[in-house]
C-alpha cells in the first residue's frame, strides 16, 4: 500500500509510522521521497480478512491524505544478490 501523508503537521511521519508498527498485518515499512511517502507491505490470510484489515486498522492510520492498494500477482524475478 502506498500512502501521501497530510504533511501540515511536522509530526505526520512519525505518529503515522508508529501507529502502523502496531498493525500485526504490517510486514514492512518504508518511507520514499517524491510523491510517495510511506509504501506498507500488508499480508492476509484472504480477502476478507484484508478487507477487514483495511477497514479496521489501514484507514484508522492518522494524517492520511491519499492511499493506493496495490495486490501483488506474481513475482517474476526476484534476485537474492547484487550484480557486482
Amino acid at each position: 500500500m502506498r500512502f501521501t501523508l497530510d504533511k501540515t503537521n511536522p509530526r505526520a511521519f512519525d505518529e503515522f509510522s508508529a501507529a502502523a508498527r502496531d498493525v500485526p498485518e504490517v510486514i514492512g515499512i518504508e518511507t520514499f521521497l517524491g510523491r510517495v511517502d510511506v509504501r506498507l507491505n500488508v499480508i492476509a490470510r484472504d480477502m476478507g480478512h484484508w478487507t477487514g484489515i483495511y477497514r479496521d486498522r489501514i484507514l484508522a492510520l492518522p494524517h492520511i491524505a491519499e492511499v493506493e492498494a496495490l495486490m501483488l500477482v506474481a513475482t517474476i524475478k526476484e534476485s537474492e544478490g547484487l550484480p557486482l
